[in-house]
């Protein structure tokens, strides 16, 4: 009953995760440069300080809400102060970024160049960090999950569209390139999704195929395993060769974009990761199905195919879902790589960035990949726990 009253909301001690929090947090906005300007995109930055990059409204009011907000993080706080401590601190945050490069952008520049510093990078990263802590303490149900990101994503849309960033580097850096970042973007997507339903197509029935089996599903597993340890560099390059060869020697094949370089050896390099945790997630699943509930439906009549069908997949499926969830997130990541063999996607960005010492160019194809895992990791999070709760109303 105490859990909502005064006593409840703030008890005596000190949270050793929420001090560290605290303690990052004060380190990055008093210590650290918050936003760096520079005179064109390539060349060598100033950093400012909160209260040199914001006007003095904004540093009031950033400095009144970190300093509300860090006691609460520190102390043993409730659950809900807590995460609506470091909501609100990583709330002032963006809006920050986008007061200081108005601040700092003068007008008619169009070659200056305002970004975040050190210091603004890792106190959003820490209040990040406090705001999943503060939800896993509060541990909020599969659907409220789904909806606070469809919330955060269309704030982030909504902001974007306004133009409140607008004068933040990473977004002229996409001004200019507007009418290639849309498809580089559902390049990156298709590559992941499609890589990993393929995986999932055939993985899938592989690992059924060869779980009752001990030297096929020994030898599954060990072959996977083997394409999981080659750095993805290396798969690339390996894969240039044979599908060049297809490409020329196959009819047809070079009219289905299969060739050395292009999105034919990203795919099959991204699919052959994503074997392994699909195999492998199958494979635990159907092993993990109690034993009392297969012999109950072996009692009831089922042939093998429905037990497999009606009974053990569907218990299976949330640690299947969970198998999808690290490849695909991990695909997201590992798509990247595709933007040095010609696959596209926002990997093109990256390595654009990097051969020309941008920075804020960089950052345009590493932002939305990481946007990206973090959306498809809390979704099929919610999915997986919303397949626990049907198969726990399964077993008797």
């Amino acid at each position: 009953m105490g859990g909502h009253s005064a006593t409840g909301l703030l008890r005596p001690g000190v949270d050793p995760l929420g001090s560290a929090f605290a303690a990052l947090l004060g380190l990055s906005l008093l210590a650290l440069p918050l936003m760096t300007t520079r005179p064109n995109r390539i060349a060598a930055g100033t950093g400012l300080t909160a209260w040199s990059a914001l006007t003095s409204d904004a540093v009031l009011l950033l400095g009144g809400v970190v300093a509300l907000g860090l006691p609460l993080l520190a102390l043993r706080a409730a659950p809900p102060l807590r995460l609506a401590a470091a909501a609100a601190i990583l709330l002032l945050l963006g809006l920050s970024a986008g007061w200081a490069a108005d601040h700092l952008t003068l007008p008619g520049d169009r070659y200056g160049r305002v970004s975040p510093d050190a210091g603004w990078w890792l106190a959003f990263a820490t209040a990040a960090l406090a705001v999943g802590d503060g939800l896993a303490r509060l541990r909020p149900g599969p659907i409220l999950r789904i909806a606070l990101l469809a919330l955060l994503v269309a704030a982030t849309g909504l902001a974007l569209r306004t133009g409140f960033w607008n004068n933040l580097s990473v977004l002229r850096e996409y001004a200019s390139r507007s009418d290639t970042f849309g498809r580089e973007l559902r390049t990156h997507a298709v590559l992941a999704l499609t890589s990993v339903a393929a995986a999932a197509a055939l993985g899938i029935p592989a690992a059924i195929l060869a779980r009752p089996v001990p030297a096929l599903r020994t030898g599954l597993l060990a072959t996977l395993n083997v394409v999981q340890t080659i750095p993805s560099m290396a798969l690339f390059g390996m894969l240039i060769a044979p599908l060049a060869w297809i490409g020329r020697a196959v009819p047809g094949a070079a009219a289905l974009g299969i060739a050395g370089i292009g999105a034919a050896p990203a795919f099959v390099a991204l699919f052959a990761y994503a074997l392994l945790p699909v195999a492998a997630a199958t494979v635990a699943g159907l092993d993990a199905v109690p034993w009392p509930v297969r012999d109950a439906a072996r009692g009831v009549g089922m042939t093998a195919r429905q037990r497999l069908l009606q009974v053990e997949l569907p218990l299976a499926l949330p640690a299947i879902l969970t198998g999808i969830r690290i490849v695909l997130v991990q695909n997201i990541g590992l798509a990247v790589i595709a933007g040095l063999v010609g696959g596209g996607g926002l990997g093109v960005f990256v390595f654009q960035g990097i051969s020309q010492n941008a920075g804020d160019l960089v950052l345009l194809g590493a932002l939305p990949t990481v946007a990206m895992a973090t959306g498809a990791a809390v979704l099929l999070d919610a999915v997986v726990d919303l397949s626990r709760g049907r198969a726990a109303e399964r077993v008797p």
